[in-house]
């Protein structure tokens, strides 16, 4: 079963991503655009795991603590790798330190179990296109760049999900198999 590790979003955020998506996508159809449903913030993907490790991954992921819950300001706007060859548009955020630990913590547990550490640096966003192409729409561009700056909405959690995600023509669909309260407060 393919697996990641995520923060839900609030439901206000969720709308106001909602939105900007569907006037991006009256703009062009060319990347393939995530549908709001499915915005999250991933923390780890675990890719591929075998049914049999499912209680040990949950088993390891119940013992991740951090002193603190998470608060995050979403805003901004960006591309993986850059803007000239685009492969990933995002919505950026800003996150306090706790989340990258809580991150590290995460893809230390996983490794104990056998799946691999990210090689690239832990970098907070929600993946809002995927590009075939790495080409960027003039159109779109401005759109972009006109809310680049937009204030999206906040996130205070105290919990995180392991998610299963099956492939399928229409687009990934998601089931939230176990939930984690890594915090004793969201204060």
């Amino acid at each position: 079963m393919r697996l990641f590790v995520a923060l839900e979003i609030p439901s206000t955020v969720r709308e106001n991503l909602a939105s900007l998506l569907n006037s991006f996508r009256a703009i062009t159809k060319e990347p393939r655009w995530v549908r709001a449903e499915n915005l999250h913030v991933t923390l780890k993907f675990l890719g591929e795991v075998a049914e049999e490790k499912l209680a040990a991954v949950r088993t390891a992921l119940a013992g991740i603590r951090s002193e603190q819950a998470v608060a995050l300001e979403f805003r901004g706007l960006g591309f993986f790798p850059n803007e000239k060859h685009p492969r990933v548009f995002w919505a950026g955020m800003e996150a306090p330190p706790n989340l990258k630990t809580l991150a590290a913590d995460i893809g230390g547990a996983a490794e104990k179990l056998g799946i691999p550490r990210e090689k690239r640096e832990f970098s907070p966003h929600l993946t809002l296109a995927r590009f075939e192409r790495p080409r960027l729409p003039d159109s779109l561009r401005k759109a972009i760049a006109e809310n680049a700056q937009r204030d999206l909405g906040s996130l205070r959690t105290n919990e995180f999900h392991l998610i299963q995600s099956k492939l399928k023509p229409s687009g990934a669909e998601y089931t939230t198999l176990a939930s984690f309260r890594f915090a004793t407060n969201a204060q």
